[in-house]
């Protein structure tokens, strides 16, 4: 007889993978196996991490700081993001409000577990990054999920925002620069959203991991610095892994006030004792070192933007909305859709199988962001890469 001991809990039977890792996992097989595959599913810039930080965990290495630190973090690099933080907002913090954890999504998982209660709801406009519903599920809430219109850029509305709102709402959830869009919200709309969040009184997390990847000149605004006192009622995520290539070292943080600070180290001092000590000590010299490396990261970044913006733009059928920062081209692939059922390809899931299967390029699926229709194309990648990639897409398409 089968024992029902070991059965998952209610909790991950509703827990959906993540659909950017599945992906990449297939598009992997398949190149190990001999197939040329373009693979621009994950989100991971493909420059080597800076010389100057990984000198520094090596440095690490050699002289010993290879045990447990502080929970929330070693006193430097609290004092490094608080410092950075600081300077680059305008908003002054203190190393008290800075808890370092094993990566953003870790940071989102804490915030989520110590802030929210079973049956909250947590509003998120879509589409959003594949993790965020699904960590808030685990915390017991709710997402909410707001539509928002490629012919808005897909931006939050005020009047959007505060139609959602119920007597249950706790939370709303931003993410700007976006991923998966890559839109940038202006002061004014931020503004505006903060405006309805203070009304209601919400408490308000704030994705910033893309904060130092904006283009065209424009402006990447911290959410707490736009009204007196939001500081009080915002946290702001961000991390190293984004700017400085630092995926692997799994380190982010937030920057909440003090209180929810601390009890955010006390959870993660029961969750993971703490993050990586060498890495900790890389991410000391990331934000305290030579910033070079991050302005030639961006010029990349802009160039291909420019690439794939204005190739996926000249394609029949294919709309996307101003990439103004982030490294993903979300484009709206509906129309080609429409005359692909014949060929039983009616979903985004479909296509993206499609396209990897025929012409071995891996993206991902608008569903997985909440934005069927759609598709997130990452242009962390060389501008060859990128250029053949889009070529196969043309070429799927029936224009190459």
């Amino acid at each position: 007889m089968e024992s029902k001991s070991l059965q998952t809990a209610r909790r991950m039977r509703a827990l959906e993978p993540s659909a950017t890792l599945a992906m990449a996992a297939r598009a992997s097989a398949m190149a190990a196996s001999g197939i040329d595959v373009i693979d621009l599913s994950v989100g991971e810039p493909d420059f080597p991490t800076p010389p100057h930080i990984c000198q520094a965990g090596d440095e690490a290495i050699r002289t010993g700081k290879t045990r447990y630190t502080p929970a929330a973090g070693i006193p430097a690099l609290r004092k490094a993001v608080a410092d950075d933080y600081s300077r680059r907002s305008g908003l002054s913090v203190t190393p008290a409000q800075v808890v370092v954890s094993n990566g953003a999504k870790h940071s989102l998982h804490n915030v989520f577990t110590a802030v929210l209660d079973e049956g909250d709801e947590v509003i998120v406009p879509t589409p959003y990054w594949v993790s965020y519903a699904e960590l808030i599920k685990l915390a017991g809430a709710v997402p909410v999920l707001v539509e928002t219109r490629i012919d808005d850029n897909f931006k939050l509305s005020p009047e959007a925002l505060r139609a959602a709102i119920t007597p249950r709402t706790r939370m709303l959830l931003l993410c700007s620069p976006s991923n998966p869009t890559g839109v940038v919200y202006s002061a004014a709309e931020l503004g505006a959203l903060a405006d309805v969040a203070i009304e209601h009184d919400l408490a308000v997390v704030s994705d910033e991991i893309y904060d130092q990847l904006v283009y065209d000149g424009r402006e990447s605004v911290s959410f707490p610095t736009l009204r007196p006192g939001l500081a009080d009622r915002t946290v702001v995520v961000a991390g190293v892994s984004k700017t400085y290539s630092m995926t692997g070292w799994r380190i982010g943080w937030t920057i909440a006030p003090e209180p929810l600070s601390k009890a955010i180290g006390n959870l993660q001092s029961q969750e993971t004792s703490n993050p990586c000590s060498i890495s900790q000590h890389a991410a000391v010299a990331a934000l305290t070192g030579p910033q070079d490396c991050v302005a030639e990261m961006l010029k990349a970044f802009e160039r291909r933007r420019d690439l794939v913006a204005g190739r996926l733009s000249a394609l029949p059928g294919i709309r996307l909305p101003e990439i103004g920062g982030a490294f993903y081209a979300f484009f709206d692939i509906r129309e080609p859709l429409s005359r692909m059922k014949a060929d039983g390809i009616a979903t985004s899931m479909q296509w993206c199988e499609a396209l990897l299967e025929r012409h071995h390029v891996a993206l991902v699926a608008g569903s997985a962001f909440g934005a069927e229709g759609h598709v997130r194309m990452s242009f962390a990648a060389s501008e060859e890469k990128l250029a053949a990639g889009v070529d196969r897409i043309a070429t799927f398409l029936g224009v190459g």
